[in-house]
């Protein structure tokens, strides 16, 4: 087993890329914390080895208080995958200042938060971290302004904190999927 004895974290683990991604970490024995916003979807992922916390990432609180309970119920945190995100329709010219900042809050904001709060364990455990971006953090697409702005900034994010974590033997990678379909959402919207 792939994952045998690592502790995962997950977040955006009640749909698409981030449960499916906690529940391939279960399957390859590791033990995960799944996290999500939607309570009746957690109630659905508890596994022998997943553990479901409900949190919102744009609360400074919150997020404080999840990284703790992670902690103290899994001791530590091998492996950090950054899946929870959001995207909205905008361009340049119709994108209120609001739906913008709510865009980098949970796309970015929130990112640097639990990968600092995480970071003792992961560098003590000489962990990995692994950062959801899209294919539209490296190529601009129409009519998702915002969305493009805050997956480029995610990957600028990643390339910088791999360059400075390398030496202290944590991995840090971006993956950039192209449309993926979740249950939530029926249409095709960006990874």
């Amino acid at each position: 087993m792939e994952f045998d004895g690592k502790v995962a974290m997950v977040t955006g683990a009640t749909s698409g890329i981030g449960m499916a991604t906690a529940f391939r970490l279960a399957e390859q024995g590791g033990r995960v914390a799944a996290v999500g916003r939607k309570k009746e979807v957690l109630a659905k992922l508890d596994r022998p080895n997943v553990r479901t916390y409900s949190a919102d990432l744009t609360s400074e609180s919150e997020t404080a208080t999840l990284i703790q309970n992670v902690m103290r119920d899994f001791g530590g945190i091998d492996i950090l995958v950054n899946a929870a995100g959001i995207i909205a329709s905008g361009t340049i010219e119709n994108t209120k200042l609001e739906d913008y900042d709510l865009m980098m809050n949970i796309n970015v904001r929130a990112v640097l938060q639990l990968t600092q709060l995480a970071l003792p364990s992961i560098i003590e455990r000489m962990g990995n971290i692994v950062n959801v971006s899209s294919v539209t953090g490296l190529r601009a697409f129409p009519g998702v302004f915002s969305y493009c702005v805050s997956k480029a900034a995610l990957d600028q994010f990643t390339r910088c904190a791999a360059l400075e974590l390398a030496p202290k033997g944590v991995r840090v990678n971006a993956v950039n999927p192209g449309v993926a379909r979740t249950r939530d959402n029926q249409s095709p919207m960006c990874g």
